[in-house]
């Protein structure tokens, strides 16, 4: 049975998918069988695959982790139809007409808790590491008891957490210790340590915050990631095209995930980091 590690986020746009996108090709790179899951994923960017649609950032991840994406990477899709309505798509499927944003979560999400079980299992078979993305935060106090993308998640696949924060755009020490404070005990136990994302400057003016949160938290900080002027989609502009079907954007991608790889691996504590996967 696979391990699993997940990243979770302060917020949404925290980058998540990319640092996902990291650690998968980190670990093809070391010669593990990875896959990326993300178990709720809501965009309008998606790609449709032998009849079946996902979301294409999970696309993006699969080819980072060297392997064929599947429908079971990316369970339940949510493509926003209005400021507060959906069309979902389960396992590639879509679900008929969209769905109000309050028809869905008090009524249907919960219900489609089965579709992600057996979409992780079958990952879990498959593949030696699974590499989790939540979605959004975690600390959405009037969304938890419902969230399906993050704890709930993170508990299913046993995966412990990483947190990640993006200092870029201000407020990140706050944003760390306002999460971990809002979850619930059982929850902070699953956050194993933090990610400081997107960093400009000189890391050693950054020290005492990091020791700071060290001491504030009780969690260590595995790494700080230097912004990366990366010509890869973000999930938000992601490409609708597969790339294999374009082997000049296929090329371009991998160099580049390449350089992603090799600036994470050497910002982050892979040791730790491995220690936390494998002892899960």
């Amino acid at each position: 049975m696979a391990k699993s590690i997940m990243l979770q986020g302060t917020a949404s746009n925290v980058g998540k998918s990319i640092l996902v996108a990291a650690l998968c090709r980190i670990f093809h790179q070391d010669g593990y069988k990875v896959a990326p899951f993300k178990a709720q994923n809501m965009t309008q960017n998606s790609i449709t695959r032998e009849g079946y649609e996902m979301g294409s950032i999970l696309v993006l991840q699969a080819q980072a982790a060297g392997v064929e994406p599947r429908v079971e990477m990316n369970p339940i899709l949510l493509k926003p139809a209005s400021d507060a309505s959906s069309r979902v798509v389960v396992l590639g499927r879509p679900l008929g007409e969209a769905m109000s944003a309050r028809d869905y979560h008090l009524g249907k999400n919960l219900a489609l808790l089965t579709d992600i079980k057996k979409a992780l299992k079958c990952l879990r078979q498959d593949y030696e590491i699974i590499v989790i993305e939540g979605a959004g935060s975690p600390a959405e106090v009037n969304l938890k008891e419902r969230d399906l993308a993050n704890m709930r998640t993170a508990r299913l696949a046993e995966a412990p957490v990483l947190l990640v924060a993006d200092i870029d755009r201000g407020g990140a020490l706050a944003s760390i210790v306002g999460t971990l404070e809002l979850l619930d005990p059982e929850e902070r136990d699953i956050v194993q340590g933090i990610i400081i994302n997107k960093f400009r400057g000189d890391l050693s003016l950054l020290k005492p915050a990091l020791d700071f949160l060290e001491e504030k938290t009780g969690k260590p900080v595995l790494g700080v990631i230097p912004f990366i002027d990366l010509n890869l989609p973000e999930e938000d502009s992601l490409c609708c095209k597969y790339p294999d079907q374009y082997s000049d954007d296929k090329v371009e991608i991998e160099t580049e995930l390449d350089r992603l790889a090799d600036t994470c691996r050497s910002s982050m504590d892979m040791k730790r980091i491995y220690e936390i996967v494998v002892g899960n």
